[in-house]
């Protein structure tokens, strides 16, 4: 992409003032930041969550393109029913774009989510990953990490995150990415990639969330940038369903420097500090060697 278009992307504002995210909201940077890059010629999908209450809290709208507002579990088959109906009138340029959480992702909607990726119809899916259910009240969703504190396990959650990429790579759709806001202009690239490839496109945005992850809210960037240069969250490419590339090589941080600034962790013991750093450590030797296997790294 030339100089010129990039500044001029970097310029142009499809979010208007006075949306009603919290401060610090890393969905609200995500949102503008996707935006800036689809442009004008986007019709974008939202949910009841956090991503309704950012962008369109009736009668008014945050968002300078058109909006519609589905229901909680089906993001997707409305983005893929925008896309076709497009299609049919021969409005190939305008971009099907869906906003979801990870509730609305890696719960209530990974059925319908599937069966519009098993179509391959052609819309983006942007997740954006705060790691519960932020909007209702910071309950524990399939996201939430191991021994994290929510409201409803204020013990620390049992479970252990979704391998949501796995489960993504395995509809070998057409192109399918992490991307973080502590990391803008891979995220931007990415979706741009997207904007540009037929079929279902997938990117799943870590979005870091002041008010649930308990941390001022300056920090917000500052969390997305070690989860990923922890490897905690690495940043990457997956083409087809089987060609995995990295584009951001971490420097390789203790996840200790990510945990300690979240009071979501902090009654992490010195065990279970050590157990995710070994779970971290044993997940990038595994996408390395995905990547390898391409010559992608």
């Amino acid at each position: 992409m030339k100089h010129d278009q990039r500044v001029e992307e970097m310029e142009r504002e499809f979010m208007r003032p006075g949306h009603m995210a919290c401060p610090g909201c890393g969905e609200a940077s995500t949102i503008r930041l996707v935006l800036k890059v689809l442009g004008e010629k986007t019709i974008v999908v939202i949910l009841p969550s956090c991503v309704g209450v950012i962008s369109a809290t009736f009668p008014n709208s945050t968002f300078a393109v058109p909006c519609f507002h589905s229901a909680f579990e089906i993001a997707a088959p409305t983005a893929a029913g925008i896309a076709n109906a497009l299609k049919l009138q021969g409005r190939e340029d305008v971009t099907a774009l869906a906003f979801a959480g990870d509730g609305g992702t890696f719960d209530i909607g990974l059925q319908s989510l599937s069966g519009a990726a098993d179509r391959n119809d052609n819309f983006i899916y942007v997740c954006l990953d705060n790691e519960a259910y932020m909007n209702t009240g910071i309950q524990s969703s399939s996201s939430t990490p191991q021994n994290a504190w929510t409201m409803t396990t204020p013990g620390g959650r049992k479970g252990r995150k979704k391998k949501f990429m796995q489960i993504i790579a395995a509809h070998r759709m057409p192109y399918a990415a992490t991307a973080s806001i502590g990391h803008p202009f891979d995220l931007m690239e990415k979706v741009r990639k997207a904007k540009e490839i037929k079929g279902t496109k997938f990117i799943h945005a870590l979005t870091p969330c002041s008010t649930g992850w308990r941390m001022p809210e300056d920090l917000s960037v500052k969390a997305a940038q070690l989860a990923v240069e922890t490897k905690l969250f690495p940043l990457y490419e997956v083409i087809d369903g089987s060609e995995y590339r990295i584009t951001h090589q971490p420097q390789g941080l203790p996840v200790s420097e990510y945990l300690k600034i979240q009071g979501r962790f902090r009654h992490f013991t010195k065990d279970d500090t050590d157990r995710l750093q070994r779970e971290v450590d044993e997940d990038w030797e595994r996408l390395l060697a995905q990547a390898a296997m391409k010559g992608c790294v």
